[in-house]
C-alpha cells in the first residue's frame, strides 16, 4: 500500500493463519515459538526461563501477560483469508 514501509520477511505471512492453526497451536507459538521450532527468531512472549541477553529489568517477567497472549491468539484466529 502507498505510504507503508516494508518491515521485512523474516517470518511467514500471517494471512490465513487462523484457518491453518487452532487456537492452541497459535497460543503455543505466541507463548514460546521455540517449542515448535528451536531455531525460531520470534521472541518468547510468555516464557521467562532459559532466555539469553535479557535486560535486568525484564528478567523473570514475560513480555506479555496471560490475558495479552489470549488477546493476540483471539486476533490471530480471525485471520482466515489468505492474501
Amino acid at each position: 500500500m502507498p505510504g507503508e514501509t516494508n518491515s521485512g520477511n523474516i517470518a511467514p505471512t500471517l494471512a490465513g493463519v487462523g484457518a491453518r492453526l487452532s487456537p492452541a497451536q497459535l497460543r503455543l507459538r505466541v507463548a514460546d515459538s521455540t517449542r515448535v521450532n528451536p531455531e525460531s527468531p520470534m521472541p518468547a512472549y510468555y516464557r521467562t526461563e532459559g532466555l539469553n541477553q535479557v535486560a535486568a529489568a525484564f528478567r523473570g517477567k514475560p513480555l506479555l501477560s496471560a490475558q495479552q497472549v489470549e488477546d493476540v491468539v483471539a486476533w490471530l484466529a480471525t485471520l482466515k483469508e489468505p492474501q
